[in-house]
């Protein structure tokens, strides 16, 4: 049977792949060993053909990449193990880095990644986040794909120019509100999250991949300076686990997982979000398990996670707590009454008690019964642990069978130049009527607050929306398209899922 050996206490303990889907947990203070359990896990799924996902936030998981060094320590582990068949070799690895400077950029369009995370990413308060929904609301229901931070401002300067209709359809959009998100716009640029938007979009596809030999191919994302701003590592972690989600087709359980992802840092996804994002958030965590994804939260206390997502993780990799605060004492309590019992010593004195490298382990055994916790000497893993130099990384990336797909942006039309070629149209209509040339029509400096000029954007986009007295309207083409079809959906009209984003199928 397919599995995972994780170490050894006075059994041999092992991660059953079937039941890799179920999710897990990785716990433990700073320095006793989470890193390394994460790779050992990792490497596992990945010789049983299960592509991986990570994030490096520390910058020591490029290691999975390189063959180990076997020196004395690692050695005295083996043999202490009786590992007979362990062998140092690498793994298969791609790496990845928003920023596109450690590896392959990763991007979206804001129309993929919805409001919803949208709203987090630009920490926007209710009202602003309202004003958000309505901006996302009249570009959806017109088939208007927002791709970068450009067709965004276009949106938003239309909304301000036109706040009194739009208001009276959709609801109250304040001036300052509107400000506001460009404000949030702003900050976001500087943080280095406009790079997150464009094209050409991550195609998951890309991330479940396999090598030559039928590996699971281990995508590493270097997310050293993305740490630094946990609202944009957050709600990008997010928008994957939304994309996973809406893109995969359901599956049931099957032999081995189809994809693995590791959340490092979990207490950033649940911290300050609204209670309508956890909701989504454990709809997510409990219904994407039958897509063939197994989600491993690394995180230091296992209270970062709600009740309501833990006990959905039936795998659990417990290291060493330090009961020096009060809260500690609680979390070691409640780290002990998460495990089923051991009859053979009491949960909350030995972890506190644990060295480096040591663990409390359950994981699900047959008919899906949780192992009772074992006190485990954890396997080393077959790779380099620590960080990786800077030539080793650029050779490894240029090995990549993703190429250099994603390494150059590409702007394409998009919102932003086709309500400009719009407003143009418009400009040269209203001239040839008048009898004078047409005027140019203005650009907006990024982050400009709009102007109410009659030859400005929001003119000019309001006449491609609702239309001239020689040219119908886009609304008013939705609106008939909508009778004639006695109800249904118009075929542009963009569907949003549970967390907001669009799936590609969609």
């Amino acid at each position: 049977m397919s599995s995972i050996h994780l170490g050894k206490g006075d059994r041999d303990v092992h991660l059953l792949a079937k039941y890799g889907n179920r999710h897990g947990l990785i716990a433990g203070a700073t320095g006793t060993g989470k890193s390394v359990s994460l790779m050992v896990l990792a490497e596992g799924f990945s010789r049983l053909g299960v592509p991986v996902f990570l994030a490096d936030v520390k910058g020591d998981l490029g290691g999975l990449s390189q063959v180990a060094n076997l020196g004395e320590k690692l050695q005295a582990r083996i043999d202490r193990l009786a590992l007979t068949d362990w062998k140092a070799e690498a793994n298969p690895v791609v790496f990845w880095d928003i920023y596109g400077v450690n590896g392959h950029p990763v991007r979206t369009t804001i129309s993929e990644m919805g409001p919803n995370l949208l709203m987090r990413l630009l920490e926007l308060n209710d009202t602003q986040e309202g004003v958000l929904q309505v901006l996302f609301k009249v570009a959806d229901e017109n088939g208007m794909l927002l791709l970068d931070l450009d067709d965004l401002r276009s949106m938003l300067n239309f909304v301000s120019e036109n706040a009194k209709q739009i208001s009276a359809q959709y609801g109250l959009v304040a001036p300052q509100s509107v400000a506001a998100i460009q404000r949030a716009l702003l900050r976001l640029e500087s943080e280095g999250g406009d790079k997150f938007f464009g094209e050409p979009a991550l195609d998951l596809a890309d991330f479940m991949r396999q090598d030559m030999s039928g590996r699971g191919i281990i995508n590493v994302l270097s997310a050293e300076q993305l740490i630094l701003k946990p609202r944009v590592y957050s709600s990008f972690l997010l928008w994957m686990l939304s994309e996973l989600f809406e893109n995969l087709p359901e599956v049931g359980d099957l032999p081995v997982p189809k994809l693995v992802f590791f959340f490092d840092e979990a207490h950033l996804l649940f911290a300050d979000a609204p209670a309508s994002l956890k909701q989504r958030v454990e709809q997510v965590v409990r219904l994407i398990r039958s897509k063939g994804v197994g989600i491993y939260f690394i995180s230091q206390l296992p209270d970062d996670v709600p009740d309501v997502v833990l006990g959905q993780l039936g795998n659990r990799v417990q290291h060493a707590l330090r009961a020096f605060t009060p809260r500690d004492q609680k979390a070691v309590k409640t780290a002990a009454e998460t495990f089923p019992p051991n009859p053979t010593f009491k949960v909350v004195d030995v972890i506190t008690q644990l060295g480096v490298g040591e663990a409390l382990v359950s994981t699900l055994q047959e008919g899906g019964v949780p192992l009772p916790v074992e006190k485990t000497y954890m396997v080393p893993p077959h790779c380099r642990i620590g960080a990786i130099t800077t030539e080793e990384r650029a050779l490894v990336r240029s090995r990549s069978p993703i190429g250099t797909r994603y390494d150059t942006a590409v702007n394409r039309e998009s919102a932003h130049e086709v309500l400009k070629k719009r407003a143009e149209e418009t400009a040269a209509e209203q001239a040839s009527q008048s009898g004078k040339p047409a005027a140019t029509p203005p650009v907006a400096a990024p982050g400009a607050p709009a102007t109410p000029a009659a030859d400005g954007w929001g003119a000019k986009f309001k006449a491609f929306l609702f239309g001239t007295s020689r040219r119908q309207g886009a609304i008013e083409t939705f609106a008939k398209s909508a009778v004639r079809s006695a109800g249904t959906k118009v075929s542009n009209q963009i569907l949003r899922g549970v967390l907001g984003g669009v799936s590609r199928r969609r």
